[in-house]
């Protein structure tokens, strides 16, 4: 019997010419005719038999989707509390990997959210999901289905498609490994068991090398990838052409960007051959190709029929605010909306919503809307003001003094209750704040308001003896923010099962639109491109264009003329944009801005306080603390060093 096992040097061990197939179940739970890949394996099939007839092919094929990480689990994505945008009570989930590195304690013998070796957290539950294994399965699945003597019973096309998403996902794995690494070893094909020691122990290739390579694997899964999925009862999840050439832009942005491209913090960073492994000479060309690439995968997407979300008015007269927040909110959780590129097909979301959600009455049970995932006090300052400017840069608003309290008006009676006195922050925000964030006092309309309108909806209450205070045992919330964005509009108190799932959204629209704006401002500077598909974002999110708003209400009017500027637009953009969705870690790294951001405190109000008063104090939490340029790449574990000699450790570690 063959045994497939992981081993840090990335080899296989053979016994008998079979092997022990991991094939797990993915099943998504979708509540509707529309599901992602739904496989119930009988029994697992040895290599004898799994490329002899379709259907156990196919069974194998899935076991290569299986090891997409599962981002849309609290536990598993690693940029979700491993930086500074979500912060968490010290009680629930006190061992929690990526809280750990959050507060600085990653460490290089044993390291959390080891993904190298699919230890601590890396990739999935029970250390099950080493991405090394997963491109191990997607190699023999490509060697075997490119044999045309085996699964006689496949058509011509579908062995093509299929081959194609082998290829796409032993891509997506080498880039997710690169990403935080850096240069890795390229696993084009599986090492036999007759290798020499010397051929067993691999070597990380150069930075450059590693992104050519998985672009133009990448580019020879698209040409065989289907435009669309046809079969949505039993397909939806699959790959498609947009997501190849979406996960490239994403590759290509990454490269072109400060930390891999020109850095001189790298000087010194060579392998066992004496090869320099990531440049210190910047090319500026690399941000063509990646605006390029961006371009072509948005013309793939919307070729299709993919566009920013809107939500429609219902039968309730919904305001335009309210209907704006939705859009936003929806954008993320309404499955298969035209904006999601990318669903991901392992990763169903229930436990993050109860982790999310805030009780909104004393009926609510505090298990079933936990508040546990709590923004920092600075991320609630980063969301533009009403008029789509940072709130230091508007001339016509002041937030000077952060414990300054205001009363509810009407104007804001869509976003605030009226009548109630909340923090002056939270008022005169843009549709994003009010769609991301709940506070106290703030409104939270979803499809059970108990008027049905949102003229008289649902309202935050969260000092610590209020309904949604943080007097609850180990379920509390730590900043006196609360995390709406990803909590389906669905959602529903008086059900015994009150959360209907949603496929995590690795790649949506908005994401390509920015990456393209980004990619261009910085191979062209500010042309009209670039605030075009900026300025899409920012009309689904209620707000003028950057050249009216900065013009109008910024006390740097010209800002946006620069390309220096526009730089620092459409990075608070991005922040913005795509806050909660694991982004905000990785772009912080690659524009080599967590130097900065992470050694920041972590604040928020006082969530033990009682009185308006007491509430409206600020506490740190957390200093948190990031070395750099150490920090930047994850530590190979120290075992995996022993055990290959020519792989070398990253910078600092």
């Amino acid at each position: 019997m063959i045994n497939i096992k992981k081993n840090n040097n990335m080899t296989l061990y053979f016994k008998n010419n079979k092997a022990i197939i991991l094939l797990l179940t993915l099943f998504f739970g979708l509540q509707s005719c529309e599901s992602h890949l739904d496989v119930v394996p009988d029994n697992a099939p040895t290599i004898d038999n799994a490329f002899t007839l379709r259907n156990e092919a196919e069974k194998y094929l899935f076991t290569c989707y299986s090891y997409i990480p599962k981002n849309g689990d609290i536990n598993y994505n690693i940029a979700m509390l491993s930086g500074d945008e979500v912060w968490k009570n010290n009680v629930a989930f006190p061992n929690m990997p990526s809280y750990l590195i959050a507060t600085g304690n990653q460490v290089a013998g044993n390291p959390y959210q080891n993904v190298w070796d699919g230890t601590r957290g890396g990739g999935g539950a029970n250390n099950n999901y080493d991405i090394f294994d997963g491109i191990r399965h997607c190699n023999i699945f490509i060697e075997n289905v490119s044999n045309e003597n085996n699964v006689r019973d496949l058509d011509a096309s579908e062995r093509e498609r299929w081959i194609a998403e082998a290829q796409f996902l032993k891509a997506y794995y080498h880039y997710y490994l690169l990403r935080m690494y850096g240069p890795i070893p390229i696993i084009d094909k599986n090492i036999p068991i007759e290798a020499s020691t010397e051929e067993l122990n691999v070597f990380r290739e150069p930075f450059d090398d590693c992104v050519t390579y998985i672009s133009d694997l990448l580019d020879q899964a698209a040409e065989k990838l289907p435009e669309s999925i046809q079969d949505r009862t039993n397909e939806l999840g699959r790959i498609t052409k947009p997501i190849a050439l979406g996960i490239k832009a994403k590759l290509l942005t990454m490269a072109a960007s400060p930390l891999f491209n020109g850095n001189p913090d790298y000087a010194g960073f060579v392998d066992k051959k004496g090869r320099q492994l990531i440049s210190t000479t910047a090319d500026p060309e690399k941000w063509r190709k990646a605006a390029d690439a961006a371009l072509a995968a948005i013309q793939s997407a919307e070729n299709v029929g993919s566009s920013l979300y809107y939500f429609p008015q219902n039968q309730f007269n919904l305001s335009d605010t309210t209907l704006t927040k939705l859009s936003v909110r929806q954008a993320v959780t309404e499955r298969w909306n035209p904006e999601i590129i990318w669903s991901n097909p392992n990763s169903g979301t229930v436990a993050l919503q109860y982790y999310c959600m805030v009780p909104l009455s004393p009926d609510y049970t505090h298990t079933l809307a936990q508040k546990i995932l709590s923004p920092p006090l600075k991320i609630a300052k980063m969301f533009h003001t009403r008029n789509g400017v940072p709130i230091n840069e508007d001339k016509t608003l002041v937030f000077d003094n952060d414990t300054d309290l205001r009363i509810g008006d009407e104007s804001h009676r869509y976003n605030i209750l009226e009548g109630y006195r909340t923090a002056r922050l939270n008022f005169d925000r843009e549709p994003r704040f009010y769609a991301n964030l709940g506070f106290d006092g703030s409104t939270f309309y979803k499809a059970d308001s108990p008027s049905l309108s949102d003229e008289d909806t649902w309202v935050i209450r969260s000092k610590l003896n209020d309904y949604s205070g943080s007097n609850a045992g180990v379920l509390y919330n730590v900043t006196g923010y609360y995390l709406k964005k990803l909590v389906d509009w669905r959602m529903s108190n008086t059900t015994g099962n009150p959360y209907r799932t949603y496929g995590w959204p690795e790649l949506r629209l908005a994401d390509l639109y920015l990456l393209y704006a980004e990619a261009l401002n910085e191979a062209e500077g500010p042309t009209a491109d670039v605030l075009r598909y900026t300025d899409l974002v920012r009309k689904r999110a209620g707000l003028e264009g950057v050249a009216t708003s900065w013009t109008n209400f910024s006390l740097n009017p010209s800002k946006y003329t620069s390309k220096e500027g526009m730089r620092e637009i459409l990075h608070r953009e991005r922040l913005i944009e795509l806050a909660f969705e694991g982004n905000r870690f990785w772009d912080l790294r690659r524009w080599k801005e967590a130097g900065e951001e992470l050694n920041k405190p972590i604040q928020a109000w006082n969530f033990n306080g009682i009185t308006e008063v007491e509430y409206y104090q600020i506490l740190t939490l957390e200093q948190q603390r990031f070395v750099a340029p150490r920090d930047y790449l994850w530590p190979i574990s120290e075992n995996t060093l022993l055990q290959n000699p020519n792989l070398v450790q990253n910078p600092g570690w």
